[in-house]
């Protein structure tokens, strides 16, 4: 029995169904790191994977708030403070009915590692609530987030814990949280990222995951040796924040991106897909994919149900480079069966864990560029960073400056994890040299810190 499977062995209890998302992380990560482990006796002797794959705490609270129609509601909320041993907890807020302490410990896991990659002062929290935003007006969003910070504010600090949006939480969100903590502490400081730029937000916040996925892709094809991305036809599945902003970045290049998607369908426009209309349906008018063939009649819109189970209309269409920006494991190995036939050269995780362990090991088998998203889609919260460091001296960055930065961090975070990657012997597997450069970081910083 190798390094690896001993050390799963001991996390066996991890397997309840909830906690799926979080052995799924936590078993990448360990086979990963196998050669690490066994270089070092170190992480051994101070039971760093022990350590690290329990929670510093987990915060579960009840929250309760009057809607429209003057009728109690009653939603859980979570923040999952995992690892600080870099710097302050750092992580996004979900609002969305499928959370529960399971996801977020997933998630908080991942972001540990993430936040290390980006060589910023951050550790890895993650949190929210199983509260839907879809549907709600303006007030019941507003009357939610207040009731959510009134027991949030309890955990968190610019200098102990500071949260960001995610799935359910945008720039609204963020800004009624915000207006709360500062109503609950008489505090106006740096607690949260994601804020609207007229009270301390940053710049190119809502751009720089997508933005910042697309650099990670530019660096690693020119690494790998292959044609860039300008005038090429990429497929990018999605149609929120990430998605919108990496077509968007995609398209700046020159590439030629043909697909987008949401819960209900696919849209696939040969002639390159619309990103204004786009931007219309979704962050406007908040409505389905579907209303795109009514503009453009020429695209083909692809219900979720006419396509064979197991895989995804998305990735069957032929691609140069895909981007999977949606939700976790949404690319299937069916789904990188049709990607290699359709000879596709790169697949970059937009969302977080977006492709199951099995699609992963076929696209590497086949030679497929593949970028994991705890690299890949760092540059959120890289630029989350960026936002600290501009509320800690009260000042604003360019939105040049701000994207320049982000640039510089996507292609460090990139060159750090191929020649990782090459160090112990895995050389081309980005997953590999992700996971060891970012436990070695955190782990590294938690042995001097003792116990």
């Amino acid at each position: 029995m190798g390094i690896a499977e001993t050390e799963l062995k001991k996390f066996e209890y991890s397997t309840c169904d909830e906690n799926k998302l979080f052995y799924q992380a936590m078993e990448e990560v360990i086979y990963s790191i196998a050669p690490l482990l066994e270089s070092d006796s170190r992480y051994e002797e101070y039971s760093i994977l022990e350590r690290l794959v329990v929670p510093d705490r987990v915060v579960k609270f009840k929250v309760t708030w009057l809607d429209d129609n003057n009728k109690i509601q009653v939603n859980t909320g979570y923040r999952v403070q995992f690892n600080n041993a870099l710097g302050p907890y750092k992580g996004g807020l979900r609002f969305h009915p499928t959370v529960n302490e399971g996801v977020l410990k997933f998630l908080g896991f991942e972001q540990i590692f993430k936040n290390s990659l980006t060589g910023l002062p951050i550790g890895g929290a993650k949190g929210g609530s199983d509260f839907n935003p879809k549907g709600k007006s303006d007030f019941e969003i507003m009357k939610f987030c207040s009731a959510f910070m009134t027991e949030l504010h309890k955990y968190i600090g610019p200098r102990v814990d500071v949260p960001a949006g995610d799935i359910g939480v945008g720039a609204r969100e963020i800004g009624y949280l915000f207006g709360e903590y500062k109503k609950i502490t008489s505090s106006y400081e740096g607690v949260l990222t994601g804020k609207p730029f007229m009270f301390g937000g940053s710049l190119m916040r809502p751009e720089a995951t997508g933005y910042g996925a697309v650099y990670f892709t530019q660096t690693m094809l020119e690494m790998e040796g292959k044609e860039e991305l300008a005038g090429k036809v990429c497929t990018v599945s999605g149609a929120g924040n990430v998605a919108l902003h990496a077509i968007e970045k995609l398209q700046q290049i020159g590439a030629m991106v043909v697909t987008c998607s949401d819960s209900k369908g696919t849209i696939y426009d040969s002639r390159g897909v619309d990103l204004e209309l786009l931007k219309e349906l979704k962050m406007v008018r908040r409505t389905s994919l579907e209303e795109y063939i009514q503009v453009h009649s020429d695209a083909k819109y692809i219900p979720l149900e006419e396509y064979p189970e197991g895989g995804h209309a998305v990735w069957d269409i032929p691609c140069y480079a895909a981007f999977p920006c949606a939700t976790q494991n949404e690319l299937t190995e069916v789904d990188a069966q049709n990607l290699i036939a359709n000879g596709c050269v790169s697949v970059t995780e937009g969302a977080n864990m977006p492709s199951t362990p099995e699609a992963i090991d076929l696209l590497q088998s086949h030679g497929v560029c593949f970028a994991p998203a705890k690299a890949a889609n760092a540059g959120g919260v890289a630029v989350s960073e960026f936002e600290m460091s501009q509320n800690a001296s009260m000042s604003k960055w360019s939105f040049e400056k701000v994207d320049e930065k982000l640039k510089t961090t996507m292609q460090q975070i990139c060159k750090r994890v191929a020649l990782t990657a090459k160090d112990y012997g895995v050389e081309g597997n980005y997953v590999h040299g992700a996971n060891i450069a970012g436990f070695k970081r955190v782990a590294d910083a938690m042995i001097a810190e003792g116990i």
